[in-house]
Parts: structure tokens; C-alpha cells; sequence
């Protein structure tokens, strides 16, 4: 029974988490519409997300940070300009060339991208003898075409909003908009790609900084650094870092408070608790409820080569997290089976002694 209710929870927080996501991705488009500016939207995020995680992790973490350096903090700050400045420089740039259902669809992707930067520097190996190796293999090409179908194939629409004529569909469709559309589908293969980089950068460092939620305080620190610079240059007027309404004031705080606050907390318990495959398995249910939600809210249209690539890309997905399943399975079956003949070979030993 406390089994049952175990698994229980961890579906119901994987569901939550998914839905946070989900409705980071309509804030965000909200915010761009109502006139946020780009990069006053990520300043306030990261302001807010650093007052809620560094004084945690300054007094739960006393004991495990090491000594700061000059090449920790450079590769803090390396860091921050993957995976804070450039993942969500990119990332707000797509939202608004494109939509929350492509950018939600593209960061399916994410984990096929991971696994082509880990293989090409070393740390992920495969071995194309076997089933998982293959599964890894394919996983990743249907997630690349995927994202490319996405990026440059929009496709007839699928359904069609309520007062939406033929007439106002051909200037949807029109050329501006077309390329309007690529660009925010490049700006979002931007972003998971600085996404990708930024897990695979961030391993090497945790061996050193073990300090999780430190590192990821440091992290935020030098990413609203490099956003306070880049607001220097861009967004020099003082009304553009006003807030005016309400509703400007409700998208900042969902996103410093859910989607970099409470966000990371739940995904850290849930990969404590299901690990990390389980969880990443969870990925396409965001896509599911982002597209729902961005149709019946925003009134976004669905086109047909965005199914086709979404599809795609959740295929791979899930090759890709089976053969990693797969390999980490039979790694352990090696494992054992050695510890196994180790064990009776010692065994066989002792009984020959005299």
C-alpha cells in the first residue's frame, strides 16, 4: 500500500511538473504579447529565482561547497552564458517568431541533442552491435528530422479557429510570416541546443562543485550579470522596465517563482525518487498540454508539419531513453555476472587448498 502511494505521488508531481512547464510556455507568450520586452522578461526571472535560491543554499550547503577559485568561477560563468543567457536568450526570441506549441515540441528534442554532444566529446559511448546502441542511434536521427520537418515544413493548418476565413488564412501563410516562422524555429533549435550544452558542461563541474543547488545560485548570478550587460545596450529606456499592469506583474513572478523556483525543487525530488530516465520519459506530456492549452487560450493554430515533427521528435524520445534504459540494464547484468564468476572462482580456489 505504501508502495502504491509512493508511485502515486511520483506521477501526480511528474504531472504537476509537466504542467508548470506547460504553463511557463503560455505565461511567456502572454508576457511577450501584453509587451514585455525580450530582455527585461529574463532579467526580473533570474532576479527572482536567485532571491529564492540563494539564501537556501547558502545555509543548506555550508558543509559541501569547496573553496572557490579562479577556474570554478570562470567555469561558473561559462556556465551561466549556456545555459541561463544564451538557453533563454534563444528561447524567448523563438516564443515570439513562432508559438508555445513548437517550443514546447522542439525541447523534445533536447535529450537526442544531449546524447550527440556527450557521444562526439567522450562521455557517452555507444555500441551499435547491440539493440540499445541501435535504439540510441535512431532515437537521435528521428528527433534531428523532426526539428527540422518543424523548422521548415509549417504544413497546411489541421483545425481551423472560429472566424478564420480562406481569405485571412493566405495572409497567415503569407511570406513574411513563413520566414517570421523559420526564424523562430532556428532561434528555438538555439535554444535546446545551448539547453544540450549546458547539462553536458554542467557534469564535469558538479565533480568538482558537488553543491548543487550553489552551483545553480552561482549560475543564475553571472546569467543576470550578462543580461543586466546585454540591457545596457538594448533596453536603454527607463518605461520598458516599468511594470504597468497586472498582469505584467503575474507572468514575472510565475516565472521566477514556479518555472526556476518551485520548478527545480519538484524535478530534483522526482529524479531522487524515479530517476532521471522515468522522468525525462514525462517530456511529451508537456507538448500534449501546451498545444491544448495554446489553442483554447491564445487561439494558436495547429499546421501539419508541426504534428509530423512533434511525432517525430517523441519517437526519438523514447528510443533514446530505451536504449539508454536498455544499456544501463545490461551493464549491470555484466556487472553481476562477473561479481558472480569472481565469487565462485575464489570459492573454487579455497576448495583446493589442502
Amino acid at each position: 500500500m505504501a508502495l502504491v502511494s509512493e508511485k502515486a505521488k511520483l506521477l501526480t508531481s511528474l504531472l504537476i511538473l509537466q504542467l508548470c512547464f506547460a504553463g511557463f510556455h503560455i505565461v511567456s507568450r502572454v508576457a511577450l504579447n501584453i509587451g514585455v520586452s525580450k530582455v527585461v522578461y529574463p532579467v526580473y526571472r533570474n532576479i527572482i529565482a536567485l532571491l529564492l535560491l540563494g539564501p537556501f543554499a547558502y545555509f543548506t550547503e555550508k558543509k559541501e561547497r569547496p573553496p572557490l577559485t579562479f577556474s570554478l568561477l570562470a567555469q561558473f560563468f561559462l556556465l551561466a552564458l549556456v545555459g541561463i543567457t544564451a538557453n533563454q536568450g534563444f528561447y524567448i526570441l523563438g516564443l515570439y517568431y513562432a508559438s508555445p506549441s513548437f517550443a514546447s515540441a522542439m525541447q523534445n528534442s533536447v535529450p537526442a541533442i544531449t546524447f550527440i554532444m556527450a557521444y562526439a566529446l567522450g562521455v557517452e559511448r555507444v555500441n551499435i552491435s547491440r539493440i540499445d546502441g541501435l535504439a540510441k542511434i535512431l532515437g537521435t536521427l528521428a528527433s534531428v528530422g523532426g526539428a527540422t520537418i518543424i523548422t521548415l515544413y509549417k504544413g497546411p493548418p489541421i483545425f481551423q479557429p472560429q472566424g478564420t476565413n480562406s481569405m485571412e488564412e493566405s495572409v497567415l501563410l503569407s511570406s513574411d510570416n513563413f520566414q517570421n516562422w523559420t526564424l523562430g524555429c532556428i532561434f528555438l533549435l538555439g535554444h535546446c541546443l545551448s539547453w544540450a550544452g549546458w547539462m553536458v558542461l554542467q557534469a564535469p563541474i558538479i565533480k568538482q562543485y558537488p553543491a548543487k543547488l550553489s552551483l545553480t545560485s552561482f549560475t543564475f548570478f553571472f546569467g543576470l550579470i550578462q543580461f543586466l550587460f546585454i540591457a545596457a545596450f538594448v533596453e536603454r529606456d527607463p518605461k520598458h522596465w516599468q511594470i504597468q499592469s497586472g498582469e505584467e506583474i503575474f507572468t514575472i513572478l510565475y516565472a521566477g517563482i514556479i518555472s526556476s523556483g518551485l520548478v527545480i525543487s519538484l524535478q530534483t525530488w522526482c529524479i531522487q525518487k524515479g530517476g532521471p530516465v522515468f522522468v525525462a520519459s514525462f517530456q511529451p506530456v508537456q507538448t500534449v498540454l501546451v498545444t491544448g492549452m495554446a489553442f483554447v487560450i491564445l487561439g494558436d493554430q495547429i499546421y501539419s508539419g508541426g504534428v509530423i515533427g512533434a511525432v517525430l521528435i517523441i519517437i526519438g524520445l523514447y528510443l533514446v531513453l530505451w536504449g539508454k534504459t536498455a544499456e544501463t540494464r545490461y551493464q549491470s547484468q555484466s556487472q553481476d555476472t562477473e561479481e558472480s564468476l569472481t565469487k565462485h572462482l575464489l570459492q573454487g580456489d579455497k576448495t583446493e587448498i589442502p
